[in-house]
């Protein structure tokens, strides 16, 4: 085994029906001698599932967070106040943007962190925001960030924006990373929400590195796409040769649906307490 993936927390329960689950995501990636913490869900009940699974996560080397959205930030202070030890906080450059969600015309309702860069100084919290394209943590382990848009069918939600001074602007989702991890299969992609498209996402990190996509976990966010964009995301994917499709959270019945369709015994569900080992 290379690789060890556990997810912590997720929308679906978990198989026994044991564990908590909510809208959310957090994995535990473990490999190349490092765990890393991708996302910490919506309350912070994952650390209550890796307490029943009987996973420590004392001494984790990263904690990653794929994008300032509530559900895969909003577990980050219990975990802060849990005393659990971790090396780093590794976020996009841009993430501490005041996220918000249109309700109505001219309504929005905050959708982002439940913390700021205070009180990341307050708890002495080493944070690396991420500027470049692509950083190296180990040989193996990389971020990818800032995502091209190579397609023209992965439109940004419209409900979706960032506050800057007193005005509400399209959020672009700039602050959005990935995790990438190099494997004798080849590279596994481990994505948060995949707001950009998951098809820009994967377009992107096959220009940047030579080596095939082997797998992609997490989230895929076709949960408010047409049929169209299904259809052309199901096309785009299948030509990459992807062999693994574990998908999580904003994926959505319908994604779902298509994904298992498209890719079969190379589907699964990436539920909640379930471990992916590659």
């Amino acid at each position: 085994m290379e690789l060890r993936i556990t997810t912590l927390i997720e929308n679906s329960p978990d198989d026994q029906n044991k564990l908590y689950y909510e809208h959310g995501l957090s994995l535990l990636v473990e490999t190349d001698g490092k765990r890393i913490l991708f996302d910490t869900g919506q309350s912070g009940d994952f650390l209550k599932n890796s307490e029943a699974l009987n996973i420590s996560l004392e001494g984790l080397d990263y904690v990653v967070i794929s994008h300032g959205h509530y559900d895969h930030s909003g577990g980050f202070i219990k975990l802060v106040e849990s005393a659990y030890q971790f090396l780093q906080l590794i976020v996009g450059d841009e993430f501490f943007q005041p996220k918000y969600k249109a309700v109505s015309e001219d309504g929005y309702k905050y959708n982002g962190n439940s913390f700021d860069e205070a009180f990341i100084d307050q708890n002495k919290i080493s944070l690396k925001k991420v500027k470049e394209d692509m950083m190296y943590l180990t040989e193996r382990l990389m971020i990818f960030h800032h995502f091209g848009k190579s397609t023209d069918f992965e439109i940004r939600n419209s409900k979706f924006f960032v506050k800057e001074n007193t005005s509400f602007l399209p959020d672009e989702f700039d602050d959005e990373i990935s995790l990438g991890i190099a494997t004798e299969k080849g590279l596994v992609v481990i994505v948060g929400c995949s707001h950009v498209g998951i098809v820009n996402i994967l377009n992107t990190i096959s220009e940047r590195i030579n080596m095939p996509i082997y797998a992609v976990i997490g989230g895929t966010h076709l949960i408010d796409a047409d049929e169209v964009r299904r259809k052309k995301t199901m096309e785009a994917l299948k030509t990459m040769k992807i062999q693994l499709m574990g998908v999580s959270h904003c994926t959505g019945e319908e994604g779902i649906r298509c994904i298992s369709q498209e890719f079969n015994e190379q589907f699964l569900i990436n539920n909640t307490g379930n471990v992916i080992e590659i």
